[in-house]
C-alpha cells in the first residue's frame, strides 16, 4: 500500500503545488494559531510536509524545521520552494510517517497536516509523535473528517480496492480528538471551519 501511495502522490505533485489552497481564510488562522506556540528557539518538524507550503510560511517563526513526506516529487518541487524563497533553515528528508525514528524529546512541535487520514495505524504514529516531543511540546495536525459525506463513502473503497487511489480513512471530528486524546495529549485548540471541514487541533504532550 505505501507504493501504491507514494506513487499517487509522485504523479499529482505539480498539480497539486498548482492548486491554490481551498480555504484560504481557514488556511491563514490555522498558520496564525500555531505561531501562538512558536518561538525563535524551536526545533519542529513537519509529517507528511506535501510541497513544502506550511513549513516554508513557518520556518521565519522557529529555529529548524525537518521536514519530511515519502513522495519524492512532492519533496522535489519543496526544496525548489524554499530555495526560491531563501529560506535556508528548512531540512527536507524522504520518509514515511510510520518509519521515522529519532530520539525522544527531539523536537518542541510536530506538525502532522494532511496526514492522519492516510495512514493506516494513525494511532501508532500519533503514540511516536508523543515519544519525538519534549515534555511540553506541541503537537498540530490539520486532518479531513469526510466519514458524513457519501461520495468519498462510496468511491474510495473502490478506488483503494483497484489500487487506483491512496488509503483514506473515514474519519469524523470525534475519531480524530479521540485519537489524540487517547494517546495522553492535551487538546487546546479545536476548530473545524464547516461542518464536515478538516479538524484543526493544537495539543500538549504532558510536562
Amino acid at each position: 500500500m505505501a507504493r501504491i501511495n507514494s506513487h499517487f502522490w509522485d504523479f499529482i505533485a505539480k498539480k497539486y503545488a498548482r492548486d491554490p489552497v481551498a480555504n484560504q481564510e481557514a488556511y491563514q488562522r490555522k498558520l496564525e494559531l500555531t505561531r501562538q506556540h512558536m518561538n525563535k528557539d524551536m526545533e519542529v518538524a513537519e509529517i507528511g510536509c506535501g510541497t513544502g507550503t506550511t513549513a516554508i510560511a513557518h520556518a521565519p517563526f522557529v529555529k529548524h524545521i525537518h521536514a519530511s513526506d515519502f513522495s519524492a516529487n512532492m519533496l522535489k518541487i519543496a526544496k525548489e520552494k524554499a530555495s526560491a524563497s531563501n529560506i535556508g533553515n528548512i531540512t527536507f528528508t524522504r520518509a514515511r510517517a510510520e518509519d521515522i525514528e529519532v530520539a525522544p524529546g527531539t523536537y518542541d512541535m510536530v506538525m502532522a497536516h494532511s496526514l492522519l487520514h492516510l495512514l493506516k495505524d494513525r494511532d501508532s504514529v500519533i503514540a511516536s509523535i508523543k515519544k519525538m516531543l519534549k515534555p511540553g511540546g506541541t503537537f498540530v495536525s490539520s486532518t479531513a473528517c469526510i466519514a458524513n459525506l457519501w461520495g468519498p463513502r462510496i468511491f474510495l473503497p473502490i478506488g483503494n480496492m483497484l489500487g487506483l487511489l491512496p488509503l483514506v480513512r473515514l474519519l469524523s471530528a470525534e475519531d480524530v480528538a479521540r485519537s489524540i486524546s487517547g494517546a495522553g495529549f492535551e487538546i487546546v485548540e479545536q476548530w473545524q471551519p464547516n461542518k464536515d471541514g478538516a479538524l484543526f487541533v493544537i495539543a500538549k504532550k504532558p510536562v
